[in-house]
């Protein structure tokens, strides 16, 4: 599948052009195959970034905000981590949610 146009990082640059065959191909980029535990968190987040107009601005918010709507068991780094490896839980996941790029991610 082809992905809509996408930033040097890989973040789409119109957020409206996300779909679920996106985040697929997204992932799998990033060698990560989607289960229901991605899904919750992913939906989550476009939840978040329509509510608010952003994508959670650094990983302790949006830890706090998956613990928020999940509860202590999946609000936390090392889960998080898990399921999105790589340099930034909070980057990689926004990426797959067809999110603008965290404001204070490195």
């Amino acid at each position: 599948m082809q992905t809509p146009p996408r930033n040097n990082e890989g973040f789409l640059e119109d957020p409206s052009q996300w779909s679920p065959e996106v985040a697929e191909t997204i992932a799998a980029e990033s060698g990560i195959e989607l289960t229901d535990a991605h899904w919750e968190i992913i939906y989550m987040l476009r939840k978040f970034y329509a509510d608010h107009d952003m994508a959670p601005p650094a990983a302790r918010f949006f830890v706090k905000a998956v613990k928020q709507a999940f509860g202590e068991e999946k609000g936390n780094s090392i889960y998080l981590m898990q399921l999105f490896p790589g340099t930034s839980a909070v980057k990689v996941s926004c990426r797959i949610a067809g999110l603008p790029r965290p404001t204070n991610c490195l």
